[in-house]
């Protein structure tokens, strides 16, 4: 990356972050320009530089939460996605601290953020990603486990719904709890208390 790629990619950095402390103070559609200008600590002509409206800025910060919540994953984690068909059984248990240890490290790390994330859910466009993410991961993964087509939508989020308001409990708290003991909370919850250790 050469020092104007550098330049543009870290002014963008301030921009999406800008734009998330702003979503922690207020609903998306009252954010101005010259708010995001004046958070990121950049001047309107920077802004038009790289957008021409909020709305695309919005799309890169979406895409700027995902990577950096990818980040905390190894790189053998993120394959099983790619070999949803072929892979073990027990691959994709993902109920399981080498999954959820890295998504509890990059909300513990990143609390603020997270909110913002489950409270504005529809205007980050991650209400998208998990339809994708149902038809491309979950879908394929609940399949392979033999549920019918029928309910996979409502196991999914029966999963997704129960794991969230765990958290949301647990960021209320302050993350008063280990990350192990999170794991193991949700765990109990699915398996059952006899059986979350197998």
């Amino acid at each position: 990356m050469n020092k104007n790629e550098s330049k543009y990619f870290n002014t963008a950095i301030k921009m999406d972050e800008a734009l998330i402390t702003l979503l922690e103070k207020k609903d998306f559609e009252y954010i101005t320009i010259k708010e995001i200008c004046a958070a990121a600590g950049v001047n309107r002509s920077t802004f038009y530089l790289h957008y021409e409206t909020i709305g695309d800025l919005l799309n890169e910060t979406t895409r700027y939460l995902l990577d950096v919540f990818l980040s905390y994953f190894t790189a053998d984690t993120q394959s099983v996605a790619l070999n949803l068909k072929d892979c073990e059984l027990d691959e994709l248990m993902f109920i399981c601290d080498k999954y959820l240890t890295p998504y509890f490290t990059y909300i513990k790390d990143h609390k603020e953020v997270f909110k913002v994330a489950l409270s504005q859910n529809k205007i980050l466009g991650f209400e998208d990603v998990y339809k994708r993410m149902f038809e491309n991961i979950f879908n394929p993964i609940l399949e392979r486990f033999h549920y019918p087509s029928d309910i996979r939508q409502y196991v999914m989020m029966y999963y997704l719904n129960g794991i969230n308001a765990i958290i949301v409990e647990w960021l209320k708290n302050g993350c008063d709890k280990s990350i192990d003991e999170i794991s193991k909370i949700i765990a109990i919850c699915i398996y059952g208390k006899d059986n979350a250790n197998e």
